[in-house]
């Protein structure tokens, strides 16, 4: 698997659209977070985000290491606190792994929105 994919791909998918999904999770110390649990037990939590093109959500950390699968691609940025900016190309059908732990803001630079789900491994 690309690692560089892999990294990006699982930076914001806890990220999504508060006016389109209205559920909101939030992180210790960052902004809140919109997202739409789908399932939930002792096991895992699965959640839907939609990234909205050009919003700027603000930092948040990941509590949870988690896969992400790319339902609707695009161009993610993404910010890290220590000013570094990485920029990737999500398709359709992509799947990667984060670890716990990991802080950043992921901006949609495209013109549609982005869909992902992830699933957090408890």
């Amino acid at each position: 698997m690309n690692k560089r994919l892999a990294a990006g791909l699982l930076i914001g998918i806890l990220i999504g659209a508060a006016g389109t999904l209205g559920v909101f999770a939030w992180t210790a110390g960052y902004s809140r977070m919109p997202s739409r649990v789908v399932l939930e037990n002792d096991k895992v939590r699965v959640k839907e985000a939609i990234f909205i093109p050009g919003e700027k959500p603000g930092m948040h950390t990941h509590d949870l290491p988690h896969v992400g699968v790319i339902i609707d691609g695009g161009t993610l940025k993404f910010n890290y606190p220590d000013g570094k900016v990485e920029t990737l190309e999500l398709k359709d059908g992509d799947v990667g792994y984060r670890d716990a732990h990991v802080t950043h803001e992921a901006v949609n630079m495209g013109k549609t929105p982005i869909k992902v789900i992830e699933v957090e491994i408890k």
